[in-house]
């Protein structure tokens, strides 16, 4: 039997399409369900079909808000006619390497050159106050990793993002956006933006017309980091977001660089600690070109997402599945727990297990993380 990723390469029919884009924006459906839903029951509208079943048995008792097939239809208009492409997983322009990390973005929204997403690329991630020294080296750096072949990807941020992006304007530069692709921010990067859509291209997971939030930003970064081979980190403080993004790109197993700074300022401690930890010091472009130059070519079709294509265990009968959803519930904590430990520490048979954790996410009853991990939701 196939799963979503042995039909990634077919061609996906319009009417599947609007399915995932209803299917994805259902409540309780984040990416990893998604493509969880996906791969059991093979086509959006058959997931679509089961959602309300799933949701009632992991203990919903209100009805599950599925995403009307009018408003799929109208955002899918309304996407035409903003001069914006609606990229699917599984389509040929998607981000090669994006669309095998753990989570992957089920669509993305894309203006520009649409053609830049499946190039080689190396992130960009720093300070937003970033200094005069430090911009100049995003800058530079970016313009000869730009002019070695790679794609620059950053966010479009003020700082060392801006400065990324600037120097990669005549190669090839993508900004991943927290809000909506047709939202500029900071507003001040309009001219920014507008050299982005000659020269380059922007996109987002985030539906049009939606500004930024808070929330947004690290399900971005896990953008920026799952598109490139490589994250070239400078002037991040302590608790800097660049940080979460160079944890990402280790849990993605991309590369980690990172510039040295001065002890003195602080903008630059979480680069100087990432480098304590393993990460590359990297003094110039060569660094990065010679390092990413010499690794062996990424073997895609080896990579899996977390716990997917587990067979479901068809021969348990409903009153069983029921005192395994009891047993699961009280082997779950609010803390991560790895879903592994989980079935070695229960003896639930794998396909049950995963079946109980759809049931429960639907609900609302629990939470996915990153690592294969879930998580109880304190019930009002």
């Amino acid at each position: 039997m196939e799963t979503a990723i042995e039909t990634q390469s077919k061609a996906i029919k319009p009417q599947e399409k609007l399915a995932r884009l209803r299917l994805i924006r259902s409540e309780n459906v984040g990416p990893i369900t998604f493509f969880k839903l996906l791969d059991r029951f093979k086509t959006a509208k058959d997931a679509i079909d089961a959602l309300p079943a799933l949701a009632k048995n992991g203990g919903r008792a209100a009805r599950l808000r599925i995403w009307p097939q009018s408003k799929a239809e109208d955002e899918i208009a309304a996407t035409e006619k903003s001069d914006t492409q609606m990229i699917h997983w599984g389509e040929p322009s998607y981000p090669p390497l994006l669309s095998h990390i753990d989570d992957p973005p089920p669509i993305l929204f894309v203006r520009g050159h649409i053609s830049l997403l499946t190039k080689k690329a190396v992130g960009f991630v720093g300070s937003r106050n970033a200094s005069i020294n430090g911009r100049r080296f995003a800058h530079t750096t970016a313009k000869a990793i730009g002019e070695a072949g790679y794609l620059v990807v950053s966010g479009m941020a003020r700082g060392i993002d801006a400065a990324a992006h600037e120097g990669a304007l005549t190669t090839g530069t993508l900004a991943v956006l927290g809000g909506g692709v047709d939202v500029v921010y900071p507003r001040e990067h309009r001219k920014l933006y507008d050299a982005m859509l000659e020269q380059g291209a922007i996109c987002s997971e985030v539906p049009l017309g939606i500004t930024p939030q808070a929330r947004h930003f690290p399900r971005r970064n896990r953008i920026i980091s799952g598109i490139s081979r490589g994250v070239v980190v400078l002037e991040a403080g302590t608790r800097s977001g660049s940080l979460i993004t160079a944890r990402m790109a280790l849990e993605q197993g991309r590369e980690v660089f990172a510039v040295p700074g001065a002890p003195q300022d602080p903008r630059v401690k979480g680069a100087n600690m990432l480098i304590r930890q393993g990460a590359q010091l990297t003094e110039n472009a060569d660094d990065v070109i010679e390092t990413l130059g010499g690794m062996m070519p990424c073997s895609l079709a080896e990579r899996r997402r977390g716990d997917f294509h587990i067979p479901i265990a068809e021969s348990i009968t409903d009153t069983e599945l029921e005192g395994i959803r009891t047993h699961i519930i009280c082997a779950l904590d609010y803390g991560p727990t790895d879903i592994d430990d989980v079935i070695r520490d229960t003896g639930i048979h794998a396909g049950a297990v995963a079946t109980v954790m759809l049931e429960l996410e639907l609900a609302g009853r629990i939470q996915r993380h990153r690592g294969n991990r879930v998580s109880l939701i304190a019930l009002d």
